[in-house]
């Protein structure tokens, strides 16, 4: 996958538009993300649904005894998933919550309801994510990160970070943390490239927090 934008160009608009924005940009340098590869919405939203709320080496051992439950790495289906048994998956490490929202994810790629991977380079970010927080366990962050890290899409802005917040709240030299809505307010100018105005925020943290 490629970036769906020109980053120079990203840069150079904000840099232009926002003061405050131009000082923590020069002094936290490019913008340096490019986006994941995947072959597979099932396969990446699977692992993002183990993952959620874990360390990266808890989260992996997890994931690698799930991968243990099928026959080869290859061979990781949504018709295979669906067959193992709830306590299968919860002896490997998963909650509950994780099993349900698996299979749910599971059935929804069975009835074609997960749109495959060339369709979403095809959808808007809100058809995205109307259709993916339909899955149990994927909200809208989720769906936002994949935009902004697997699709490389230019304009996403996930107002309910909280890095993002206490990144704005630093730079901007808040008293308070922004309110997801007043945030949304607050970062319109930055259109069309929102999703690198957010990546400054997280850099923000790093550099200010």
């Amino acid at each position: 996958m490629e970036l769906n934008y020109d980053p120079v160009k990203a840069v150079r608009h904000l840099k232009r538009v926002d003061p405050n924005l131009k000082n923590l940009i020069n002094a936290a340098g490019p913008f340096t993300v490019e986006p994941k590869n995947f072959n597979s919405p099932f396969l990446l939203l699977l692992r993002t649904i183990v993952y959620q709320q874990l360390s990266g080496k808890a989260a992996a051992t997890i994931f690698g005894r799930v991968e243990d439950l099928f026959p080869s790495r290859r061979q990781i289906t949504p018709g295979r998933l669906f067959a193992i048994p709830d306590e299968e998956l919860r002896a490997a490490g998963m909650s509950w919550a994780k099993v349900a929202a698996a299979k749910d994810l599971a059935a929804k790629c069975l009835a074609r309801q997960v749109p495959s991977k060339n369709r979403l380079t095809k959808m808007s970010n809100e058809e995205v994510l109307d259709t993916l927080v339909q899955i149990r366990g994927i909200g809208p962050w989720t769906v936002e990160m994949l935009l902004m890290f697997h699709l490389g899409r230019p304009d996403v802005l996930p107002v309910s970070d909280l890095g993002v917040r206490k990144g704005y709240q630093l730079t901007y030299e808040l008293d308070e943390l922004p309110k997801p809505k007043e945030l949304y307010e607050l970062c319109d100018h930055w259109r069309p490239y929102r999703s690198v105005g957010s990546w400054y925020m997280w850099r923000a943290v790093d550099l200010l927090g």
